[in-house]
């Protein structure tokens, strides 16, 4: 029996190694059969299930394999097959084990810190990294981790170095050229990190993330039409992936072309995908629980921002006046990194848990075993966003609000925040949630930390001689259309200037690419003021050289409109169809601005106009606008905290009642 078991072995080796994976099961099954303790077929047919796809198996067997006779690869192998199934930290107890039997194994050290990155345990993995370089000075794959991690902890600079170090040994390795593209973006590098996504992709034309990456920055570049050629590419390629299609809705939710109709189509493809990678809960201990008096309401939030980011600016007035007998509020961030707006934040949390490095499934059953009550994402198809987690509804409740404009797609999305300007009631099908509508305004703008506060200053028209208008908005948002007009506007008072500030601007070749496109829509050279971006402080003071900010569509202001009206500076908006479109006309409406929102081009135009040859209403609004923004809706937080408590009250009601 063993000689015949070893003979089968043997050819379910060879057929293992010229790729027949079906004859080599069954041989492999075959020697089981005949010898079940067989260390070996075991062991390797744990690895052929991998190879498949079919990882749970592969732990299974591996299993009993090392039952049997404990090897480092056996742990090296066991703990690819944890990583595929993303759990992080059982692969990463085997990676250990493995190099306790093994110590000089780079891949496993490499390995090792991959697992520790996806956690979050990111000085652990540049150790790992560095022992797997001390073992392999000549092993690319770990100077491409260590630069992923490095990038991950925004130490930029290292992260370059590291990748260069990488290419230095292999110039043909797409992943490091993908990656450092990456970095690039994060640094505003537009140019470079076009061409290290090309780059990429000639070295490996199907290279998913390489496609899916240079979506994103010819996005970041206001490049609409060909970021989304690009995203289909990748879809192409990957169908199953839900963040290239969350990428893809981003795109299309500021695409000027795209319908209200389309986005809901390509949204239901995204929510039916992310029903099919999940196991929605269909129960929940709060639910069933006896009411009782004086229990809290749970409620989570869902971010990656809740740092320096409009997000966390906005949030940051509501969550300080909930009223803490009623409310109880869980964090669960998406991503590590922490600031000092973090830090002011965290008191307001009775809990506070990263759920990266965790799978969907995990994330979702922490919150479900938390037992989170109304669960609130504030992404959208946003960076950072964990959105199939709510697919698998670890919450009876969960609403979308704050950081998106659009509908998620999410099947398991109850509500989405809403207020009756941003979304009328005939724009109601744009969603797959239900709207539930806030009085007033869905949005509560959290003024400037003394840190930051900057005085309102006189309109400087009146040393000028002539109007300066101004568009704080990512490049992105910047299309031909809204450059189409500001070049009428403009071209009919040739001595206003138009000044441009933002990120990209960081960037020489996009700067260079945004003149071309101004001066092909008649902008006189001479009428154009670009400015890189800058420090919180300097940015809010760069608001004294603004008479009239010049809003963009459809994809309009939030942040930046909110702190124009602080420094005392009015916003032209033109009001689309979409909620996305509509949140300036919402913002101007709470703090009775409505004359400044136009319902077409040519009223844009003519209000820019007619604005600009009126100073003495702009002195008038330089003066009062902070003042009237303090007793409006749109910072009271006290008033919208409530509100917006009463309405999760509401929601629970609803819930329990049905």
């Amino acid at each position: 029996m063993p000689k015949r078991a070893a003979e089968i072995f043997a050819k379910a080796l060879q057929c293992h190694q010229a790729g027949d994976f079906a004859q080599a099961q069954n041989l492999y099954i075959q020697t089981i059969q005949l010898e079940p303790k067989h260390c070996d077929a075991l062991h390797f047919l744990g690895i052929l299930s991998g190879q498949t796809g079919q990882h749970e198996t592969a732990t299974k067997l591996i299993n009993m394999a090392l039952a049997l006779a404990p090897s480092a690869i056996m742990h090296a192998n066991i703990g690819h097959a944890y990583l595929a199934q993303n759990k992080y930290q059982a692969a990463a107890d085997h990676y250990q084990a493995s190099i306790e039997l093994q110590a000089d194994s780079f891949e496993t050290h490499t390995n090792l810190g991959i697992a520790l990155r996806a956690q979050g345990k990111f000085g652990a993995a540049v150790a790992s990294f560095h022992h797997a370089i001390t073992s392999n000075p000549n092993y690319v794959p770990a100077y491409n981790a260590l630069g992923s991690t490095l990038k991950a902890q925004g130490k930029l600079p290292a992260a370059i170095q590291a990748y260069q170090q990488a290419l230095a040994l292999n110039p043909d390795y797409a992943d490091t050229h993908n990656n450092l593209g990456n970095v690039y973006q994060a640094l505003g590098e537009l140019d470079k990190s076009e061409k290290s996504y090309v780059r990429a992709l000639s070295i490996d034309k199907n290279h998913v993330d390489a496609y899916n990456n240079l979506g994103n920055v010819l996005q970041a570049q206001g490049r609409h039409a060909a970021a989304l050629t690009n995203y289909h590419h990748a879809i192409s390629l990957a169908p199953n992936n839900p963040t290239l299609r969350s990428n893809l809705l981003f795109s299309l939710s500021t695409y000027e072309n795209c319908s209200a109709q389309q986005y809901r189509e390509e949204a239901q493809r995204y929510g039916q995908l992310t029903l099919t990678l999940a196991k929605p809960f269909s129960q929940w201990p709060c639910l069933s629980a006896a009411p009782s008096r004086g229990v809290k309401l749970r409620i989570g939030i869902v971010s990656g921002d809740l740092k320096t980011h409009p997000v966390g600016y906005f949030i940051e007035s509501i969550v300080k006046h909930f009223n803490s007998a009623g409310i109880e509020l869980f964090a669960y961030t998406t991503q590590p990194l922490e600031d000092e707006l973090t830090h002011r934040l965290q008191p307001y949390f009775s809990q506070w848990k990263s759920i990266v490095g965790r799978s969907d499934a995990m994330a979702a059953q922490l919150i479900h075993n938390d037992e989170i009550q109304i669960l609130i994402d504030l992404a959208g198809h946003t960076a950072h966003n964990r959105l199939p987690v709510f697919a698998w509804k670890p919450a009876p409740v969960q609403v979308s609000w704050l950081g998106y404009f659009a509908s998620t797609g999410i099947i398991g999305m109850d509500y989405i925040l809403a207020d009756h300007i941003s979304l009328p009631t005939i724009n109601k099908s744009h969603f797959s949630e239900n709207p539930w509508y806030l009085p007033q305004t869905r949005l509560c703008f959290n003024p400037p930390t003394n840190d930051t506060q900057q005085p309102v200053t006189s309109a400087p028209a009146l040393t000028n001689g002539y109007i300066t208008f101004g568009c704080f908005q990512k490049l992105t948002k910047i299309n031909d259309n809204v450059l189409r007009l500001w070049g009428c506007i403009l071209k009919a008072l040739p001595q206003a200037r138009l000044r441009l500030q933002n990120k990209q601007m960081n960037c020489p070749a996009a700067q260079a690419q945004l003149r071309q496109r101004l001066a092909a829509c008649g902008i006189a050279t001479e009428q154009i003021i670009i400015i890189n971006e800058m420090p919180r402080a300097s940015y809010l003071a760069a608001y004294s050289q603004v008479d009239i900010i010049l809003d963009t569509f459809p994809f309009t202001g939030g942040t930046t409109t909110c702190e124009a009206l602080w420094m005392g500076v009015p916003t032209i908006t033109l009001m689309g169809n979409r909620m996305l479109a509509r949140q300036g006309a919402s913002l101007l409406s709470a703090v009775g601005l409505s004359a400044w929102i136009a319902h077409n081009e040519h009223e844009y135009i003519d209000k820019a106009l007619a604005f600009a040859a009126n100073t003495e209403l702009l002195m008038q609004l330089r003066s009062s606008l902070r003042a009237t923004m303090l007793k409006s809706v749109i910072t009271d937080a006290p008033r919208f905290a409530n509100n917006l408590e009463l309405a999760f009250k509401q929601m629970w009601h609803l819930r329990t009642a049905s």
